[in-house]
């Protein structure tokens, strides 16, 4: 069954044509992937799909009765809304009966009101579906739903949005970066839903993992045209590459015959026959094809490396806690030559905290960092670029030097450099401002390594990257002869460049584990089958109807057990937010008694409530 078609579109921006004629389908339960470069039109085609934006020729077919939803870069959301607010916003008939059950939970001295929302959620059957969305929450981080969305960071606004999608259960969902944000165990959550929903998907997505486990098609935009690929991510790599072969060995033998026409031509008489006359005009299209050339614009990075002493880095029993949150404790750690290091653990175990650290950001409370003389740090950090305004690709560059040095002796312009990472002669004039994400992106990373660093540090790299600039900068890495620390959430990022972990387990736990990330999950799986099963919810204490119907509690003690179970999740978040400004480093050194008093009222109110829920929880069991 087919779910959209898309009939011949075209999109141009003055002079430049992003694409033309383009056609393709989505039918029911395929898993789609759109592969292209940052700049070729990837974003505007998501928006034309959503009808955000309008081709300029052709259209796009969207069959009537189907569900359609859309999650973009940026999240669409009422910013006076709580989270329970934007999720209940929908036209969700069966949200509409939750929302009536938990208002009647609000008010328990309306007994009729209260036995009306419980019957339509056995009517509807909305147990199991508001234990699946309480799950989706649950997995997504997004607790407390009392939370308004203009107190939201980015990354959570991003995560409400994939909820509010999920929990609404559309036919066709269009996803555009749906891991940003996420962080390694929510991103292994959401592969494997996607791969066993029944759900069809079109999605953009720079995680080749994702790719692999949840995408039975690929669509590639290349040079203005489309190619389709039935299979993941290894069987278009392998397609394609057999394409490229095939298309070179025709480029070959067309340069040959161009070679022996071009002969031809400037011999052939003057009178022109209608043989001779055919002859020609298969010549010019000879010569058109023969002087085509797959234009693989490549990032060559050559940039020369300062020379390292035999000292590099020390870390001496080093200790750090925010309050009662503990980040290192007595962590030691000599740095060698040649050293690649992938950082991994859940958000707020204190791996920014740990760069911060590395990189005299931050000081530790206790124990020592030495850095050899050698040593010169390139720190690319999650904040990226700060460029002022007005500022031109160009002068962002110029500022680090006018000439950088390369392997052997070598020299290059700043223009030059710009060029090998992307940026024409006509770009580099352009003001930062009008860059898209990936080219602010490769442009920060430009301004790092061309200060030559030999201890190289990369938090999050590969954010707002594509595919193909991926591939670029990972073959960089991997020829990269100083030393390297990489946080990311990209399995297939640190599987082609790490060499060892350090696991981020929280509370000051730190594990120097020999291999990749792919190792890991292998032994982690082997050894803790049981950590498949992390986080997750008891049946009995999420069995709302259960402990409804329960004869154990009064009609006021069931009011006042659902209140408590809210309470707690509110005081656990509110726990949780206060640990992470310790951790990240967010709290001013005249603030730090407060918070850190705040944090202990907080754990004693969650303290408290666990024992009046015990009570009634075994009340309820008697």
């Amino acid at each position: 069954m087919n779910y959209l078609s898309v009939e011949n579109i075209s999109k141009s921006y003055g002079e430049r044509t992003l694409f033309d004629n383009l056609s393709f389908g989505i039918n029911k339960d395929q898993k789609i992937a759109f592969i292209a470069k940052n700049g070729t039109g990837k974003t505007t085609i998501m928006n034309i799909l959503n009808g955000l934006d309008q081709p300029d020729t052709g259209q796009v077919v969207v069959r009537k009765d189907i569900k359609m939803a859309f999650l973009s870069q940026v999240p669409n959301l009422q910013d006076e809304l709580t989270i329970e607010e934007s999720i209940f916003a929908s036209d969700n008939e069966v949200l509409k009966v939750i929302e009536a059950y938990e208002t009647a939970l609000e008010n328990p001295e309306d007994e009729e009101a209260y036995q009306k929302a419980f019957d339509n959620m056995d009517r509807f059957n909305a147990w199991d579906f508001e234990t699946q969305f309480k799950q989706i929450l649950f997995k997504l981080k997004l607790e407390d739903l009392k939370l308004k969305v203009k107190n939201l960071s980015g990354g959570q606004k991003k995560r409400l949005s994939l909820a509010i999608i999920l929990i609404n259960r559309p036919d066709l969902l269009v996803l555009d970066e749906p891991t940003n944000h996420l962080d390694l165990e929510m991103i292994e959550w959401l592969e494997d839903y996607f791969a066993k929903a029944p759900i069809t998907l079109f999605m953009v997505t720079h995680d080749r993992f994702f790719l692999e486990r949840v995408c039975n098609e690929i669509i590639e935009l290349e040079n203005g045209k489309l190619y389709q690929y039935k299979g993941n991510y290894s069987y278009y790599l392998e397609k394609k590459d057999q394409r490229i072969a095939s298309e070179n060995a025709s480029l070959d033998k067309a340069q040959n015959l161009y070679v022996k026409e071009l002969e031809w031509m400037r011999r052939q008489p003057k009178a022109r026959t209608t043989k001779s006359k055919s002859r020609q005009d298969d010549f010019y299209v000879i010569q058109e094809k023969a002087r085509s050339r797959r234009r693989e614009q490549q990032v060559e990075l050559e940039i020369n490396m300062e020379r390292m002493g035999s000292k590099i880095i020390e870390m001496h029993k080093l200790h750090k806690k925010f309050g009662e949150r503990v980040i290192l404790q007595n962590f030691s750690y000599d740095f060698q030559r040649g050293d690649r290091v992938g950082v991994i653990g859940k958000n707020g175990t204190g791996k920014s905290t740990f760069l911060n650290i590395l990189t005299g950001v931050i000081p530790p409370d206790q124990g020592k960092v030495v850095t050899g003389d050698t040593i010169k740090i390139g720190y690319y950090t999650q904040s990226g670029i700060n460029p002022k305004p007005g500022q031109k690709v160009i002068d962002v560059i110029k500022e680090f030097g006018e000439y950088i040095p390369l392997m052997k002796g070598r020299t290059i312009s700043a223009g030059q450099l710009l060029e090998r990472f992307l940026f024409d002669r006509k770009k580099q004039h352009d003001y930062v401002e009008k860059l898209s994400g990936g080219e602010l992106k490769r442009l920060y990373l430009c301004t790092v390594l061309i200060q030559n660093p030999n201890f190289l540090i990369l938090d999050e790299p590969t954010n707002d990257l594509d595919i193909v600039t991926l591939n670029v900068l990972e073959n960089f890495l991997m020829d990269y002869p100083g030393c390297l620390i990489v946080v990311s959430h990209d399995r297939y990022f640190m599987d082609k460049i790490v060499d060892h972990l350090f696991v981020f387990r929280g509370q000051g736990e730190i594990e120097d584990f020999p291999g990749n990330y792919s190792d890991f999950r292998a032994y982690e799986d082997s050894a803790e089958p049981a950590k498949k099963e992390l986080n997750s919810v008891s049946t009995e204490k999420n069995n709302w109807k259960q402990q409804q119907k329960s004869d154990g509690l009064t009609f006021n003690e069931q009011k006042e057990f659902q209140k408590i179970e809210r309470e707690i999740k509110d005081l656990e978040y509110e726990k949780k937010q206060i640990e992470q400004l310790f951790a990240e480093g967010g709290v001013a050194d005249a603030d730090i008694e407060k918070k850190a008093n705040e944090l202990q009222a907080v754990i004693q109110k969650i303290e408290a409530k666990e024992e009046r829920w015990f009570a009634l929880s075994s009340k309820m069991e008697g």
